[in-house]
């Protein structure tokens, strides 16, 4: 988007969208034991897994303009 024109994406900005896309995208690093042992402590809340099943239901059958 450009003063000239608001509507147009510049050039270069494509470019370098287009350059992330096709970037590596990995993990700087391994966790270490302590991340991995603080991750496998976790308790997840009951009230946010049923929340993110219902939404995960909602999104699978979706009717109309958000249906891909």
């Amino acid at each position: 988007m450009s003063p000239a024109d608001p509507d147009v994406t510049p050039s270069e900005t494509v470019r370098a969208d287009e350059s992330d896309a096709r970037a590596a995208h990995t993990a700087d690093r391994l966790p270490t034991p302590e991340e991995e042992a603080a991750a496998d402590s976790n308790e997840l809340d009951p009230a946010v897994a049923e929340a993110y099943e219902k939404a995960m239901e909602r999104g699978a059958n979706v009717k109309g303009e958000g249906e891909i």
